[in-house]
Protein backbone atom coordinates (compact mmCIF):
# COMPACT_ATOMS: atom_id res chain seq x y z
CA UNK A 1 0.00 0.00 0.00
CA UNK A 2 1.40 3.39 -1.02
CA UNK A 3 2.02 6.06 1.61
CA UNK A 4 0.26 9.28 0.57
CA UNK A 5 2.29 12.51 0.59
CA UNK A 6 0.63 15.87 -0.01
CA UNK A 7 3.59 18.24 0.21
CA UNK A 8 7.30 17.57 -0.24
CA UNK A 9 9.74 20.24 0.93
CA UNK A 10 13.22 19.43 2.19
CA UNK A 11 16.70 20.70 1.46
CA UNK A 12 18.37 17.30 1.21
CA UNK A 13 17.69 14.42 -1.17
CA UNK A 14 14.12 13.28 -1.72
CA UNK A 15 13.80 9.48 -1.64
CA UNK A 16 10.52 7.94 -2.83
CA UNK A 17 9.38 4.34 -2.57
CA UNK A 18 5.81 3.05 -2.26
CA UNK A 19 4.56 6.65 -2.35
CA UNK A 20 1.60 8.49 -3.83
CA UNK A 21 2.57 12.17 -4.11
CA UNK A 22 -0.53 14.34 -4.48
CA UNK A 23 1.40 17.57 -5.11
CA UNK A 24 4.23 18.68 -7.36
CA UNK A 25 7.84 18.25 -6.29
CA UNK A 26 9.18 21.76 -6.84
CA UNK A 27 11.75 23.97 -5.06
CA UNK A 28 10.29 26.60 -2.74
CA UNK A 29 13.54 28.22 -1.61
CA UNK A 30 16.96 28.69 -3.27
CA UNK A 31 18.55 25.93 -1.20
CA UNK A 32 16.20 23.37 -2.79
CA UNK A 33 17.45 24.08 -6.32
CA UNK A 34 20.31 21.61 -5.82
CA UNK A 35 18.06 18.91 -4.38
CA UNK A 36 18.32 15.45 -5.92
CA UNK A 37 15.32 13.14 -6.26
CA UNK A 38 15.71 9.36 -6.24
CA UNK A 39 12.78 7.04 -6.97
CA UNK A 40 13.17 3.44 -5.79
CA UNK A 41 9.90 2.15 -7.23
CA UNK A 42 6.12 1.83 -6.81
CA UNK A 43 5.58 5.60 -6.95
CA UNK A 44 3.02 7.95 -8.48
CA UNK A 45 3.65 11.70 -8.68
CA UNK A 46 0.48 13.55 -9.65
CA UNK A 47 2.14 16.93 -10.25
CA UNK A 48 5.28 18.27 -11.88
CA UNK A 49 8.77 17.36 -10.75
CA UNK A 50 11.97 19.42 -10.57
CA UNK A 51 15.31 18.01 -9.47
CA UNK A 52 18.99 18.78 -9.73
CA UNK A 53 19.44 15.09 -10.55
CA UNK A 54 16.59 12.62 -10.96
CA UNK A 55 17.55 9.00 -10.51
CA UNK A 56 15.11 6.15 -11.12
CA UNK A 57 16.18 2.81 -9.69
CA UNK A 58 13.10 0.74 -10.46
CA UNK A 59 9.45 0.76 -11.54
CA UNK A 60 6.59 0.98 -11.30
CA UNK A 61 6.55 4.76 -11.72
CA UNK A 62 4.10 7.27 -13.16
CA UNK A 63 4.75 11.03 -13.22
CA UNK A 64 1.68 12.90 -14.42
CA UNK A 65 3.20 16.39 -14.60
CA UNK A 66 6.14 17.84 -16.52
CA UNK A 67 9.67 16.87 -15.49
CA UNK A 68 12.77 19.09 -15.51
CA UNK A 69 16.27 18.33 -14.25
CA UNK A 70 19.08 20.80 -13.89
CA UNK A 71 21.76 18.15 -14.48
CA UNK A 72 20.44 14.75 -15.54
CA UNK A 73 17.66 12.23 -15.60
CA UNK A 74 19.17 8.77 -15.25
CA UNK A 75 17.35 5.44 -15.25
CA UNK A 76 19.19 2.47 -13.79
CA UNK A 77 20.19 -0.19 -16.30
CA UNK A 78 18.67 -2.85 -14.04
CA UNK A 79 15.28 -1.07 -13.78
CA UNK A 80 12.19 -3.20 -14.37
CA UNK A 81 8.47 -2.57 -14.46
CA UNK A 82 6.59 0.33 -16.01
CA UNK A 83 8.01 3.87 -16.18
CA UNK A 84 5.56 6.41 -17.62
CA UNK A 85 6.08 10.16 -18.06
CA UNK A 86 2.72 11.73 -19.00
CA UNK A 87 3.97 15.23 -19.88
CA UNK A 88 7.10 16.70 -21.45
CA UNK A 89 10.51 15.84 -20.02
CA UNK A 90 13.49 18.21 -20.23
CA UNK A 91 17.01 18.49 -18.86
CA UNK A 92 19.72 21.13 -19.09
CA UNK A 93 22.19 18.32 -19.67
CA UNK A 94 21.22 14.67 -20.24
CA UNK A 95 18.42 12.11 -20.29
CA UNK A 96 19.85 8.61 -20.24
CA UNK A 97 18.37 5.11 -20.01
CA UNK A 98 20.01 1.83 -21.05
CA UNK A 99 17.34 -0.25 -19.29
CA UNK A 100 16.26 -3.07 -21.61
CA UNK A 101 13.87 -4.85 -19.26
CA UNK A 102 11.49 -2.04 -18.33
CA UNK A 103 8.51 -0.54 -20.14
CA UNK A 104 9.71 3.06 -20.61
CA UNK A 105 7.13 5.44 -22.11
CA UNK A 106 7.37 9.19 -22.72
CA UNK A 107 3.91 10.52 -23.67
CA UNK A 108 5.15 13.94 -24.84
CA UNK A 109 8.30 15.68 -26.11
CA UNK A 110 11.84 15.19 -24.79
CA UNK A 111 14.38 18.03 -24.75
CA UNK A 112 18.00 17.92 -23.52
CA UNK A 113 21.58 18.42 -24.67
CA UNK A 114 22.16 14.66 -24.77
CA UNK A 115 19.51 11.96 -25.10
CA UNK A 116 20.48 8.27 -24.96
CA UNK A 117 17.63 5.77 -24.85
CA UNK A 118 17.26 2.00 -25.15
CA UNK A 119 13.87 0.30 -25.60
CA UNK A 120 11.81 3.46 -25.10
CA UNK A 121 8.52 4.64 -26.58
CA UNK A 122 8.16 8.37 -27.26
CA UNK A 123 4.72 9.65 -28.29
CA UNK A 124 6.15 13.09 -29.13
CA UNK A 125 9.47 14.27 -30.58
CA UNK A 126 13.06 14.34 -29.33
CA UNK A 127 15.11 17.57 -29.45
CA UNK A 128 18.79 17.50 -28.48
CA UNK A 129 22.35 18.22 -29.56
CA UNK A 130 23.33 14.54 -29.55
CA UNK A 131 20.93 11.60 -29.71
CA UNK A 132 21.51 7.85 -29.45
CA UNK A 133 18.56 5.50 -29.87
CA UNK A 134 18.50 1.70 -29.74
CA UNK A 135 15.29 -0.35 -30.10
CA UNK A 136 13.07 2.72 -29.73
CA UNK A 137 9.76 3.90 -31.19
CA UNK A 138 9.38 7.66 -31.70
CA UNK A 139 6.02 8.74 -33.10
CA UNK A 140 7.23 12.29 -33.77
CA UNK A 141 10.59 13.42 -35.11
CA UNK A 142 14.19 12.94 -33.96
CA UNK A 143 15.84 16.37 -34.24
CA UNK A 144 19.48 17.02 -33.38
CA UNK A 145 21.82 19.97 -33.91
CA UNK A 146 24.91 17.72 -34.04
CA UNK A 147 24.52 13.97 -34.42
CA UNK A 148 22.07 11.06 -34.32
CA UNK A 149 22.96 7.39 -33.91
CA UNK A 150 19.99 5.13 -34.62
CA UNK A 151 19.85 1.35 -34.31
CA UNK A 152 16.72 -0.74 -34.93
CA UNK A 153 14.16 2.04 -34.44
CA UNK A 154 10.80 3.27 -35.71
CA UNK A 155 10.54 7.06 -35.98
CA UNK A 156 8.40 9.66 -37.70
CA UNK A 157 11.33 11.45 -39.35
CA UNK A 158 14.78 12.79 -38.46
CA UNK A 159 16.86 15.89 -39.09
CA UNK A 160 20.45 16.35 -38.01
CA UNK A 161 23.84 17.51 -39.19
CA UNK A 162 25.14 13.93 -38.96
CA UNK A 163 23.22 10.62 -38.99
CA UNK A 164 24.47 7.06 -38.54
CA UNK A 165 22.07 4.14 -39.11
CA UNK A 166 22.48 0.53 -38.06
CA UNK A 167 20.15 -2.45 -38.26
CA UNK A 168 16.54 -2.26 -39.51
CA UNK A 169 14.96 1.19 -39.21
CA UNK A 170 11.53 2.49 -40.21
CA UNK A 171 10.16 5.94 -41.10
CA UNK A 172 6.51 6.85 -40.58
CA UNK A 173 6.66 9.99 -42.75
CA UNK A 174 7.78 10.15 -46.41
CA UNK A 175 10.95 12.21 -45.88
CA UNK A 176 13.94 12.68 -43.57
CA UNK A 177 16.86 15.12 -43.69
CA UNK A 178 20.56 15.38 -42.91
CA UNK A 179 23.26 18.03 -43.25
CA UNK A 180 25.72 15.44 -44.61
CA UNK A 181 25.26 12.14 -46.44
CA UNK A 182 23.93 9.46 -44.08
CA UNK A 183 26.44 6.92 -42.85
CA UNK A 184 25.21 3.34 -42.62
CA UNK A 185 26.54 0.05 -41.26
CA UNK A 186 26.85 -2.87 -43.66
CA UNK A 187 23.67 -4.57 -42.41
CA UNK A 188 21.50 -1.45 -42.42
CA UNK A 189 17.98 -1.47 -43.88
CA UNK A 190 15.77 1.61 -44.09
CA UNK A 191 12.04 1.15 -44.73
CA UNK A 192 9.23 3.64 -45.15
CA UNK A 193 5.82 2.93 -43.59
CA UNK A 194 3.90 5.73 -45.35
CA UNK A 195 2.02 3.26 -47.55
CA UNK A 196 1.52 0.56 -44.91
CA UNK A 197 -2.09 0.08 -43.80
CA UNK A 198 -1.34 0.79 -40.14
CA UNK A 199 -5.04 1.10 -39.33
CA UNK A 200 -5.69 -2.47 -40.43
CA UNK A 201 -2.64 -3.76 -38.58
CA UNK A 202 -3.79 -1.99 -35.43
CA UNK A 203 -7.31 -3.42 -35.71
CA UNK A 204 -6.09 -6.87 -36.71
CA UNK A 205 -8.02 -6.81 -40.00
CA UNK A 206 -6.82 -7.49 -43.55
CA UNK A 207 -4.58 -4.84 -45.10
CA UNK A 208 -5.83 -3.03 -48.18
CA UNK A 209 -4.45 -3.94 -51.58
CA UNK A 210 -1.47 -2.03 -52.96
CA UNK A 211 -0.20 -1.10 -49.52
CA UNK A 212 3.02 -2.14 -47.84
CA UNK A 213 6.62 -1.30 -47.04
CA UNK A 214 8.83 0.70 -49.35
CA UNK A 215 12.50 -0.19 -48.94
CA UNK A 216 14.65 2.94 -49.22
CA UNK A 217 18.14 3.14 -50.63
CA UNK A 218 20.14 5.93 -49.00
CA UNK A 219 22.08 6.36 -52.24
CA UNK A 220 19.36 6.35 -54.90
CA UNK A 221 16.75 8.06 -52.68
CA UNK A 222 19.20 10.82 -51.71
CA UNK A 223 18.51 14.32 -53.02
CA UNK A 224 20.85 17.28 -52.48
CA UNK A 225 19.27 20.70 -52.03
CA UNK A 226 21.01 24.05 -51.65
CA UNK A 227 19.28 26.46 -49.28
CA UNK A 228 20.09 30.19 -49.25
CA UNK A 229 19.23 32.95 -46.79
CA UNK A 230 20.89 36.34 -46.19
CA UNK A 231 23.78 35.43 -48.51
CA UNK A 232 24.39 32.24 -46.56
CA UNK A 233 24.03 28.87 -48.19
CA UNK A 234 23.84 25.36 -46.80
CA UNK A 235 23.52 21.92 -48.31
CA UNK A 236 20.72 19.63 -47.11
CA UNK A 237 20.40 15.96 -48.04
CA UNK A 238 16.84 14.66 -48.12
CA UNK A 239 15.80 11.02 -48.22
CA UNK A 240 12.28 10.75 -49.51
CA UNK A 241 9.65 8.51 -51.08
CA UNK A 242 7.22 11.43 -51.40
CA UNK A 243 6.93 10.98 -55.16
CA UNK A 244 6.04 7.31 -54.78
CA UNK A 245 3.49 8.10 -52.08
CA UNK A 246 1.88 10.78 -54.26
CA UNK A 247 1.78 8.45 -57.25
CA UNK A 248 0.25 5.64 -55.20
CA UNK A 249 -2.36 8.06 -53.85
CA UNK A 250 -3.41 8.99 -57.37
CA UNK A 251 -3.17 5.54 -58.93
CA UNK A 252 -4.59 2.97 -56.53
CA UNK A 253 -4.61 4.16 -52.94
CA UNK A 254 -7.58 4.54 -50.64
CA UNK A 255 -7.36 6.80 -47.65
CA UNK A 256 -5.51 5.10 -44.82
CA UNK A 257 -5.95 5.91 -41.15
CA UNK A 258 -2.21 6.36 -40.62
CA UNK A 259 -2.20 10.11 -39.97
CA UNK A 260 -5.18 9.82 -37.62
CA UNK A 261 -3.55 6.97 -35.71
CA UNK A 262 -0.22 8.80 -35.39
CA UNK A 263 -1.84 12.12 -34.53
CA UNK A 264 -4.13 10.66 -31.87
CA UNK A 265 -1.16 8.89 -30.28
CA UNK A 266 1.06 11.99 -30.30
CA UNK A 267 -1.70 14.14 -28.79
CA UNK A 268 -2.85 11.51 -26.31
CA UNK A 269 -1.55 13.33 -23.22
CA UNK A 270 -3.16 16.63 -24.28
CA UNK A 271 -6.70 15.60 -25.24
CA UNK A 272 -9.53 14.71 -22.92
CA UNK A 273 -11.17 12.00 -25.00
CA UNK A 274 -10.24 8.76 -26.69
CA UNK A 275 -10.52 7.92 -30.38
CA UNK A 276 -11.06 4.67 -32.22
CA UNK A 277 -10.37 3.28 -35.69
CA UNK A 278 -13.70 1.52 -36.06
CA UNK A 279 -14.41 -2.13 -35.41
CA UNK A 280 -11.51 -4.52 -34.96
CA UNK A 281 -11.23 -8.23 -35.66
CA UNK A 282 -12.89 -9.03 -32.32
CA UNK A 283 -16.00 -7.02 -33.22
CA UNK A 284 -15.19 -4.34 -30.66
CA UNK A 285 -14.12 -0.73 -31.20
CA UNK A 286 -10.36 -0.44 -31.73
CA UNK A 287 -9.65 2.30 -29.17
CA UNK A 288 -6.36 4.13 -29.77
CA UNK A 289 -4.08 3.86 -26.74
CA UNK A 290 -0.38 4.64 -26.54
CA UNK A 291 0.32 1.25 -24.99
CA UNK A 292 -1.32 -0.64 -27.86
CA UNK A 293 0.31 1.59 -30.49
CA UNK A 294 3.70 0.91 -28.91
CA UNK A 295 3.00 -2.83 -28.94
CA UNK A 296 2.08 -2.69 -32.64
CA UNK A 297 5.25 -0.89 -33.67
CA UNK A 298 7.45 -3.14 -31.55
CA UNK A 299 5.84 -6.16 -33.22
CA UNK A 300 6.84 -4.66 -36.59
CA UNK A 301 10.30 -3.74 -35.35
CA UNK A 302 10.99 -7.17 -33.85
CA UNK A 303 9.61 -9.08 -36.83
CA UNK A 304 6.58 -10.48 -35.00
CA UNK A 305 4.31 -8.82 -37.56
CA UNK A 306 5.34 -9.31 -41.20
CA UNK A 307 4.36 -6.62 -43.70
CA UNK A 308 4.53 -7.16 -47.43
CA UNK A 309 6.76 -4.93 -49.53
CA UNK A 310 5.69 -2.81 -52.48
CA UNK A 311 8.00 -1.35 -55.08
CA UNK A 312 6.35 2.06 -55.18
CA UNK A 313 6.66 2.06 -58.99
CA UNK A 314 3.84 3.34 -61.18
CA UNK A 315 2.78 3.82 -64.78
CA UNK A 316 2.73 7.39 -66.13
CA UNK A 317 -0.16 6.45 -68.43
CA UNK A 318 -2.18 5.04 -65.54
CA UNK A 319 -1.35 8.06 -63.42
CA UNK A 320 -2.49 10.47 -66.17
CA UNK A 321 -5.74 8.57 -66.68
CA UNK A 322 -6.72 9.21 -63.06
CA UNK A 323 -6.33 13.00 -63.31
CA UNK A 324 -9.49 14.82 -64.50
CA UNK A 325 -9.07 16.48 -67.89
CA UNK A 326 -6.02 14.47 -68.89
CA UNK A 327 -6.44 12.00 -71.74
Amino acid sequence: MKKELNIISMEGEVLLKDNLVRSSILPHVASELDRDVTIMGDTIVEGALYAHKLGIENGDLEIKGAVYTQLELHISTSAKGSLIFRKSVASSDSIISYAKDCNLMFMADINAKTVKLTHAFVAGSIYADEIQLDDCVVIGGVFSTKSIDIKNCVMGTFNSNSVFLEGANYLLLPSAFCGMPIEVASDTKLYNLSLVDLGAIYKGTDEMQNTGLIEMDVKTDELKTMLSEDQKTMMVYSYSVAGKVLAADLVDFERLQNHFLIGATAMGSQILRTYDLGVGEDGQKAIITSEKVAEMFYDILHGKRQIRKIEGSFSIQELASKIPGVV
